[in-house]
């Protein structure tokens, strides 16, 4: 179970002077350098997103659950775990939607058409939005990790190597005081995850030592947490966290993703400066998209590291 006793660190990206090479910069750098080795994830305060647009999302996510299951299959991709999920036996709680790109507006507007033939400018306005202004966000927070890595010269090809996926969930209440799986733990698989949830807390984060701790962010701040595939880009320099929901009560959990992917075709390759003694290389370049393939298969749901499996140096 989840201990109540360790606390993510918080990390405030408010402050309007935040920009590279100031003092205020260097001072936030330095917070999340060292929240992402020690634990790979954090809370983030990040006033952009209006209170109005954050209860709309929740708004939108209920509007888009709620659609009949045969509406909502029609969410297909073919990337694996970008399109619908849902109805799993193993995880008879979670049900998941993927929109590809939403902080573009002919693709939010695509993804709506699909879904609501008859238009429903509403949500897609709300997605869009939601997703081009957390972008912000993301691309602060890989910014600082490269300037942090010493790897500036990557830095303008790392933040051209991604799109990004909008991840909308939904967990049932099980209707019990018992806890209920919600989602198995995992880490995830992509460069860098922003999570925003609703007042139902779930959320579980495995520390180093092995301890589990609840996740319970404050209404106004997101989660931001670090995927594999920064992981192996860092050459382990920075923590990819195992998490997981856990379920109980009777109240749905909503909570939404923003996930920063690596483009199809573009390899991921720690820098050569990341490599040396203390730090040999821990893995081979791979292909982001040819990975998740694997990772969805019999062989790689198996794996302790489907990572390591795939690609381990």
């Amino acid at each position: 179970m989840g201990s109540e006793n360790v606390k993510l660190p918080k990390i405030d990206f408010s402050d309007e002077d935040l920009k590279p090479g100031t003092l205020v910069w260097n001072q936030v750098k330095s917070q999340v350098n060292k929240a992402l080795i020690e634990y790979g994830c954090f809370e983030a305060s990040f006033d952009k997103i209006s209170v109005h647009l954050r209860q709309s999302i929740f708004e939108s996510l209920q509007e888009l659950f709620d659609l009949p299951l045969q509406t909502k299959l029609k969410n297909i991709s073919k990337k694996p775990f970008h399109g619908y999920v849902g109805q799993y036996p193993a995880v008879p709680l979670y049900e998941s939607m993927g929109i590809d790109d939403a902080n573009i507006l002919e693709k939010a507007e695509k993804f709506t058409q699909i879904l609501w033939p008859q238009g429903n400018p509403t949500f897609c306005k709300t997605i869009q939005s939601y997703s081009e202004q957390l972008l912000e966000l993301d691309q602060t927070i890989r910014r600082m990790i490269v300037e942090s890595l010493g790897v500036e010269k990557y830095m303008d090809e790392h933040m051209n190597s991604t799109n990004y996926l909008l991840r909308v969930m939904k967990y049932k209440g099980p209707q019990s005081s018992e806890t209920k799986i919600g989602l198995n733990a995992h880490t995830d698989k992509n460069i860098v995850t922003i999570l925003y949830q609703n007042q139902v807390n779930g959320l579980e984060v495995l520390t180093k030592d092995g301890q589990w701790i609840n996740v319970e962010p404050a209404p106004d701040t997101f989660i931001v947490m670090i995927g594999d595939s920064l992981y192996a880009w860092a050459n382990g320099r920075v923590h990819s966290p195992y998490h997981r929901v856990m379920m109980k009560g009777n109240e749905a959990r909503y909570s939404v993703g923003l996930f920063s992917i690596p483009k199809a075709g573009y390899k991921i390759k720690a820098p050569q400066e990341l490599i040396d003694e203390d730090h040999p290389l821990l893995f081979n370049p791979f292909d982001h998209v040819e990975f998740l393939a694997f990772y969805y298969t019999e062989e790689g749901q198996r794996c302790v590291s489907a990572l390591k499996t795939y690609c381990g140096a």
